[in-house]
């Protein structure tokens, strides 16, 4: 009877464990497969015709249209660069450059996936429609209040993520140069 109490302690524990274990890589994106620069995160090989099995587990429990490899890439930010998740409430500044791409779009989201912009408003930023510095780079604002420069204001209450889309780049396939970075995320006030 003891035997069979430990052989039963025991799956269970290799089952709690391993179910945690995925659910954790999956989730987190910060174990395999993934590319982290900063707050930022992608999975690199989720437009590939060969994902690695935790890519492909990740492409299927999301359910999401996956860019191909020479499409793109997509980083996601839940938190910013302090650390902190990102809360509506909040005011942040997205500062600095992209990597070279041919276009990119930055979308609020809430953490399911769906814009979280203002209705009737623009719904992203995009490399075609903002200002930027005399150096190339760039200051963009996200909150539900009156920003300068350039803003976009999102709705609703709760944390979020910010989904920038890095379309026709190199910068991250081993072609071209390797040092690539990614803006900051700035809280610059709670209400």
């Amino acid at each position: 009877m003891r035997f069979l109490g430990h052989l039963l302690a025991a799956i269970a524990t290799a089952l709690v464990v391993g179910f945690g274990l995925s659910w954790y890589a999956l989730s987190s994106a910060s174990i395999f497969g993934t590319i982290e620069i900063g707050p930022w995160a992608a999975w690199r090989d989720a437009g590939s015709p060969t994902p690695d099995p935790y890519t492909r587990a990740f492409v299927s429990r999301t359910g999401a249209l996956q860019l191909g490899a020479s499409e793109g890439l997509q980083f996601v930010a839940t938190r910013d660069s302090d650390g902190q998740l990102l809360d509506r409430a909040c005011r942040y500044r997205i500062d600095g450059t992209t990597p070279l791409a041919t276009f990119w779009t930055l979308v609020p989201t809430d953490l399911d996936g769906s814009p979280i912009a203002r209705p009737g408003g623009p719904a992203a930023f995009h490399s075609a429609r903002i200002a930027r510095a005399q150096d190339g780079s760039m200051q963009l604002y996200v909150s539900r209040t009156l920003s300068p420069y350039n803003w976009l204001e999102i709705t609703g209450e709760g944390s979020f993520a910010l989904a920038l889309t890095l379309y026709d780049t190199a910068s991250f396939t081993g072609v071209g140069p390797t040092e690539a970075t990614l803006p900051s995320i700035i809280r610059e006030g709670c209400p």
